[in-house]
């Protein structure tokens, strides 16, 4: 089994999508900081996904609840997980816990986000439940992103099908340029 980790805090505040008017409008917004953290665990190929929640913090004992959920769901298959480098992720109570259950982690390049399959279905989460929709109340937010979450095997299968290819895109540094029709105005 291949799977990609990651976490998600998501922040109760405003999130626009695309506005546009002549006169001022008032839009509400939330008031406060409060975050909703996601640690999730997403199966490369059938795209199921495992999740630890809270409302604080996301800690070596998260990862490590949600390592025991993974080894516990894929019982007798070999596991491999890439993740980032997130200090509570490269800790030793992690990694004991990860080579005590026989699971491989293999670490992800630093800063490279673009190679983490589970990112792409944070994004999706916040343009479905987050981007242009305004929640009042906190529990109102929790509920919007474990909804969306719950029914990435059902309702948003066919999106997340599409989405979630195992093509990366890969950021390559451009060592020449050509500007072409250029202009050169002295100053």
């Amino acid at each position: 089994m291949v799977l990609f980790r990651d976490a998600a805090h998501f922040a109760l505040s405003a999130f626009l999508g695309c506005l546009w008017s002549v006169t001022r409008i008032f839009i509400p917004a939330p008031s406060g900081r409060q975050r909703f953290n996601v640690l999730g665990a997403l199966n490369a190929v059938t795209h199921e996904m495992l999740t630890v929640t809270n409302d604080t913090y996301i800690t070596a004992q998260s990862v490590c609840v949600l390592l025991e959920r993974i080894a516990a769901f894929y019982i007798g298959s070999p596991i491999t997980i890439f993740l980032d480098n997130a200090r509570y992720q490269r800790c030793a109570l992690v990694m004991e816990k990860a080579k005590s259950l026989n699971i491989e982690l293999c670490f992800l390049p630093s800063y490279s986000p673009n190679l983490n399959l589970i990112e792409r279905v944070w994004k999706f989460v916040k343009k479905k439940c987050l981007y242009a929709h305004y929640y009042e109340k906190f529990p109102a937010f929790k509920a919007a992103i474990s909804k969306c979450l719950d029914e990435n095997m059902t309702t948003h299968k066919s999106d997340l099908d599409s989405l979630l290819t195992l093509r990366f895109r890969l950021k390559v540094a451009v060592t020449s340029q050509l500007f072409e029709k250029t202009q050169f105005v002295t100053v």
